[in-house]
């Protein structure tokens, strides 16, 4: 009990980098997944268009 500052401190950025992290890695799954959706339609879109000529 004799050091509660530095070490309340310190825990206090490892709940930040913790929750940072954590939010990071929530928007980049985002992201990624929002980008390989519409890479998949585009896909999809392209072969569908492929097909309907021939």
């Amino acid at each position: 009990m004799a050091l509660p500052g530095p070490y309340s401190g310190v825990s206090t950025l490892a709940f930040v980098a913790r929750a940072s992290a954590l939010t990071f890695g929530v928007v980049y799954g985002s992201v990624k997944l929002s980008y390989l959706q519409a890479k998949a339609k585009a896909q999809r879109k392209a072969e569908a268009k492929k097909d309907h000529h021939h």
